[in-house]
């Protein structure tokens, strides 16, 4: 059903020129996103995506709407395969790397066999917390989630900055 709703969502965004409308659906394309990460375990992955997709995104997108115009310029009416070229055979690359992947829930995918068995037996004596999803996600995982934060922290600060010239060269 999510699924449904994801491509509903996207062909909805390529349909159409307002652009208010296309930062307003993609707002929910990522919060739908995020539910599907939900169904698939991936709680920590739901909150990044609901985060900065369903949130910082769409604030920023909405800040760049206040300084530009609602509509899409129409383009012109030729087809260009080129562009149409790269985006399948990256499509197609992208499915093939995918193919030797374990099943979804697949008992024995590496992971299940090496790193998940460690985390359950030595989480709580290695970190002191008595949940191992959080051991995991801030303990195990600290430098990684302290990374993300300040690559996000300084997008936005170099997008502001940005934001922020241009608008001063408006009222210039």
């Amino acid at each position: 059903m999510l699924l449904s709703f994801l491509a509903v969502m996207a062909l909805a965004i390529l349909r159409l020129r307002n652009l208010l409308a296309v930062v307003m659906l993609s707002g929910i394309y990522s919060l739908l996103s995020a539910g599907l990460f939900v169904t698939l375990d991936a709680v920590d992955v739901a909150f990044t995506e609901a985060a900065v997709g369903g949130g910082i995104a769409t604030l920023l997108m909405l800040a760049t709407l206040a300084l530009t115009t609602d509509e899409e310029k129409r383009p012109a009416e030729r087809l260009r395969i080129a562009p149409l070229l790269v985006v399948l055979a990256t499509g197609a690359l992208l499915i093939y790397g995918t193919l030797d992947m374990p099943s979804y829930g697949d008992p024995q995918a590496p992971i299940h066999r090496h790193v998940a068995p460690r985390y359950i037996a030595e989480a709580q004596s290695e970190t002191s917390v008595p949940n191992v999803v959080t051991a995991v996600l801030a303990s195990y995982r600290g430098y990684d989630t302290m990374g993300e934060l300040a690559v996000i922290f300084t997008a936005g600060i170099g997008v502001m900055l940005l934001l922020g010239r241009a608008r001063k060269r408006r009222d210039d």
